[in-house]
């Protein structure tokens, strides 16, 4: 998925702030869902996010912010140990937390934030925005993980084909 988002003077001005802060910048250290970066997938979330926002006339500021932190955390969840339940529960929580240390946060940026888990977690969100990256983290996390597959495999079966011919 390309996107133009560092070219995007609104996008930019609602998350310039957060997005060069050392605590976000850090989220490339840690690899999200196989073949991507958290930064890289947060972002993606982030941007995507807040196009929808705008076009559904929501709150597209709060929208690029949450969705920029919504998986604001320091730890590989396929490897280490957190307490107080599933990692869907927990990071959402935690990603709050470390959240509020960089930026005061509203309601609806801390629901989009607590609730982006919603499907793999009970309580679903409140508000319009908090659907939207909901939605929009479970596509691009498909993404992530199907089409470098897919693209792999289709690399693989072309070769298979030029080698045969």
């Amino acid at each position: 998925m390309k996107q133009n988002w560092q070219n995007d003077r609104e996008y930019m001005s609602y998350v310039e702030d957060l997005i060069n802060t050392e605590e976000v910048q850090s989220l490339g250290e840690f690899t999200q869902h196989h073949y991507s970066t958290r930064l890289d997938h947060s972002i993606s979330v982030s941007y995507l996010s807040y196009r929808l926002a705008k076009k559904w006339k929501g709150n597209a500021r709060a929208t690029a912010r949450a969705g920029l932190l919504h998986d604001l955390f320091f730890y590989d969840w396929r490897t280490e140990d957190y307490d107080g339940g599933t990692h869907a529960y927990v990071h959402p929580r935690v990603a709050v937390k470390n959240a509020e240390k960089l930026t005061e946060l509203s309601d609806l940026e801390r629901d989009i934030i607590i609730k982006h888990m919603w499907l793999a977690t009970i309580a679903p969100p409140r508000y319009k925005e908090s659907y939207i990256v909901t939605f929009v983290d479970k596509y691009c996390a498909v993404n992530e993980v199907v089409v470098p597959v897919y693209r792999n495999t289709l690399n693989k079966v072309t070769s298979l084909f030029k080698v045969a011919s």
